[in-house]
């Protein structure tokens, strides 16, 4: 019996999955399967919440079908894929395209020249309005809008034929096995249901304030839409939430948030798309004349480093955020951008040796964005406004009352704000008097921050003005740039 395979990769649904969607049209038994690969739980970008997440999608994913629809194996892909075609004759395979990291895409090729062996048809559907293999970005707007206006493909579950037969494969993965590998009480869960729980709370009351509060770091949690790790994972698609905003976009009061909202829809296909036209930028600068601005290396390199990653500056804004980021996988957008400001500028450290400490702790962790935003933030494409965030002055702006500070640094719980945000800055008497002893139960800070600032101004200044900068910035606009 012949059998359709629906390879899932980051597409975790079946509402609006291409994949599945096709793979039910030519009368076939449909399998759907999902493999765990050692080399991806092996990666440095992989951590235990993600793997957690993706495993509560997948049980969303089979409560809803029938007894042995999808077969969660354990296992290198190509030999999960030799093991099936011996006991079932696989007609053909639909997947996605996996805009990943360079180990994924190698593996996809690796398939590739499996399925031609074996005689298996591989159909692979685009990424969102992600095209493969685009060299500029000519009429690419336009793809963007028809893909995101056009029909949702939802296929029929109940009346679509499946094969069942899981006797038959061997290896089974106990996905409670990834669940309970952590304390999941404080992450968002994984699901194409959640996802939708997400979505309609948004819109239903969450969503009214989003343009207002998006760059707060507590009010953020309650009123950006939440829905990043949702789309990472492919429990929803960005289809499907771009028209649900159209159906929301006449509320009353609600405009300026949804254009605000809809804004960061079209950047996130953007990102993903200057990833697949240039995939290389996971090892090196997109603007390649950077690889030669000096950093930061060594033993002070690595204590400043090891400083950023747990939390311990004494930067109090840098170190709030990044221990709410490990505790909870998310932060919002304006403090993720700071955290990078401040590790590659103030620190001076090179970019590489952060992005996959923060790739393992943002739940939401997709390659194409994560990269794209971070050379961005660390000023290394020579195309993009160069942005040294003020951690002070974020602190004062963002968090005026010392809340989210006091909450996630409670060694300063007793120090008022604004002092709450320059700690530094206390007398000998003035920390009797809050009870903290600086350099004893909170750090000084790793670095002068008015010194960095300066230094860190005329540096990316000076480089920005070389001539090889320049000549790659012309190239980085012609392959990027709308």
């Amino acid at each position: 019996m012949a059998v359709n395979l629906v390879w899932l990769k980051r597409d975790l649904r079946l509402a609006d999955n291409q994949a599945l969607f096709h793979a039910a049209t030519n009368g076939n038994p449909v399998l759907l399967m999902y493999c765990f690969e050692p080399t991806v739980l092996r990666d440095k970008h992989t951590s235990k919440r993600h793997l957690t997440f993706i495993a509560q999608s997948l049980v969303d994913i089979k409560m809803r079908l029938p007894d042995g629809a999808l077969y969660c194996a354990y296992g290198d892909c190509l030999e999960v894929l030799e093991q099936l075609s011996q006991v079932i004759e696989i007609a053909e395979i639909y997947s996605h395209q996996e805009v990943g990291l360079g180990y994924t895409y190698a593996r996809d090729k690796q398939v590739a020249k499996w399925c031609s062996s074996k005689n298996i048809t591989w159909h692979e559907f685009p990424h969102g309005a992600v095209i493969r293999g685009l060299q500029n970005r000519t009429n690419w707007d336009e793809n963007w809008q028809a893909v995101m206006r056009s029909k949702t493909l939802n296929a029929d579950i109940e009346h679509m034929r499946f094969f069942t037969q899981k006797e038959m494969l061997t290896n089974h993965v106990d996905l409670q096995f990834f669940i309970q590998s952590q304390d999941c009480s404080v992450f968002q869960a994984g699901g194409e249901s959640l996802g939708w729980q997400t979505l309609n709370s948004f819109f239903d009351v969450r969503g009214r304030e989003y343009a207002f509060s998006l760059s707060n770091p507590d009010t953020a949690l309650q009123h950006c839409s939440r829905l990043s790790t949702y789309l990472a994972w492919g429990n929803l698609s960005l289809r499907q939430v771009y028209q649900q905003v159209f159906k929301n976009w006449n509320k009353p009061h609600w405009r300026r948030s949804l254009v605000a909202f809809t804004s960061r829809l079209h950047w996130h296909c953007h990102f993903i798309q200057k990833f697949e036209s240039e995939c290389d930028m996971e090892f090196r600068c997109v603007n390649r004349a950077y690889e030669k601005m000096p950093r930061v290396t060594g033993k002070e390199g690595q204590q400043r480093l090891e400083a950023w990653k747990s939390g311990h500056t004494g930067v109090p804004m840098v170190d709030a955020c990044m221990r709410s980021l490990i505790a909870t996988g998310y932060l919002n957008f304006r403090m993720r951008a700071m955290l990078v400001s401040f590790l590659c500028h103030h620190l001076a450290i090179d970019w590489r040796a952060g992005v996959t400490h923060l790739a393992r702790v943002f739940l939401d962790f997709e390659p194409g964005i994560h990269y794209s935003q971070f050379q961005m933030q660390a000023g290394v494409t020579g195309i993009n406004t160069i942005r040294i965030y003020n951690p002070v002055k974020q602190g004062e702006d963002k968090d005026p009352t010392g809340q989210f500070v006091k909450k996630w640094v409670p060694e300063l719980a007793n120090v008022p704000a604004p002092l709450v945000h320059s700690p530094w800055s206390l007398t000998e008497m003035e920390q009797m008097m809050y009870g903290i002893e600086l350099g004893v139960d909170y750090p000084l800070p790793v670095v002068d921050l008015k010194d960095s600032y300066t230094k860190a101004q005329a540096l990316l200044w000076q480089w920005k003005k070389r001539a090889d900068v320049a000549r790659e910035s012309k190239r980085v606009l012609s392959v990027h740039v709308r």
